[in-house]
């Protein structure tokens, strides 16, 4: 899969970035601002998940250039039997599958221009299908710690096995995949109502790593919430993928694979804003979101990272804001409502959603963010209310 022109600029973007954000954190560092003993309590707590997010990179490319993805989307396209609201309810199930087990930026980066593709050669209006899938790449990223860097870094520091994560987060997912779902059918009924011809299925490339590569995933699901540390399964399924295609298709096997400008866009991240915290962010920060549990402190914790992510992005507002939830898991999993699933409003608000902008420009799609900004404003104070109001009533 080649990626398209605006995907590499943003990954340099991100990669410029992350590189001044290191400098930064070094800086801090060197002038005592971070001590050296909490870079490495900082490092032991975060090299598993940049590895997990590396391995797992990797595995869902691999899996893209197998031609699962697609073939996938075809066989929905069939399923949908001519229907545009079943394809589309079809579509929002594969976006929900894949953003919970393989993260919010591979449904933006891997299953977009597959579900455009599909939807343009039914003849389908491509606006519905393409903000369901942002707008569920960001939600339904709430459900399982794997679907979102967030969602691992407040399981690490809370100490949380999947089990116990998934019992506070099932029902606000729920809610939060809900409401943009309920607003998509509401806005474009019309177009939903509309029929349509499934396009032939295209033939398939090299059937063996199109099966080792549906083997691997069929494995990994399951291992990936088994308890077992998710690099362990994503780095072994990651070196299974490497190897075959390897013997079978060795081309696709280069090192821009691994996400380089976002693992260095993360580790800048966090040393800087670790710095910020020795110097007393976080206290100033807990003292403005308050440290209850009842419905109003949990809907004012979640605000305030909604309101944070669209005005920077929801992983330095996640972490920023993360001293205000540690010790209470309801707060922590407010904290993640208001970052994961208000994060709808502004292109900067997650890096899904300008990776998924960027892949519908490539092909040729508009969506003018004047639109999604407008559509924004209403789907996200409603997703964070009716979230918050679900965990408030679970808890």
């Amino acid at each position: 899969m080649v990626m398209p022109f605006r995907a590499m600029l943003e990954r340099m973007r991100m990669a410029i970035v992350g590189g001044a954000l290191l400098i930064v954190g070094v800086v801090a560092v060197v002038l005592h601002l971070e001590p050296l003993n909490a870079v490495d309590v900082l490092w032991n707590r975060v090299w598993p998940i940049l590895l997990f997010v590396a391995a797992i990179t990797v595995v869902t490319e691999f899996v893209a250039e197998a031609g699962v993805f697609t073939a996938i989307s075809e066989r929905l396209a069939r399923w949908g039997r001519g229907r545009a609201w079943m394809l589309w309810l079809l579509v929002s199930v594969l976006c929900v599958v894949v953003t919970m087990f393989f993260s919010l930026d591979t449904t933006a980066v891997l299953i977009t221009p597959v579900v455009i593709i599909v939807v343009r050669h039914t003849g389908l209006r491509i606006l519905p299908f393409a903000l369901t899938t942002v707008w569920l790449a960001n939600t339904a990223s709430l459900l399982l710690p794997v679907s979102n860097l967030t969602n691992l870094l407040a399981q690490e520091v809370s100490s949380q096995s999947v089990a116990q994560f998934v019992v506070l987060s099932w029902a606000p997912a729920v809610i939060a995949m809900v409401i943009p779902l309920a607003v998509v059918t509401i806005a474009f009924r019309r177009d939903l109502g509309a029929r349509f011809t499934a396009p032939p299925d295209a033939p398939l490339g090299d059937r063996t790593l199109f099966t080792i590569s549906i083997v691997v995933l069929v494995v990994l699901m399951p291992a990936l919430v088994s308890g077992i540390p998710v690099w362990i399964p994503a780095c072994a399924a990651a070196l299974v993928l490497t190897l075959t295609f390897a013997l079978r298709r060795r081309a696709v096997v280069r090192i821009r694979l691994i996400p380089w400008s976002l693992l260095a866009f993360a580790c800048g991240l966090f040393l800087v804003v670790d710095s910020a915290h020795q110097l007393g962010l976080g206290t100033a920060l807990a003292a403005a979101t308050g440290d209850g549990t009842g419905f109003a402190q949990l809907l004012r914790l979640a605000g305030a990272g909604a309101a944070s992510a669209n005005l920077a992005n929801n992983l330095p507002a996640y972490l920023a804001l993360e001293p205000s939830a540690v010790g209470s898991p309801i707060r922590m999993m407010a904290l993640l409502i208001g970052v994961n699933c208000g994060a709808l409003v502004t292109p900067w608000a997650s890096l899904a959603t300008l990776l998924w902008h960027n892949r519908l420009t490539a092909l040729g799609v508009e969506v003018p963010w004047r639109t999604f900004i407008l559509l924004g404003f209403i789907v996200a104070p409603l997703t964070i209310l009716g979230s918050v109001a679900a965990l408030a009533l679970i808890s």
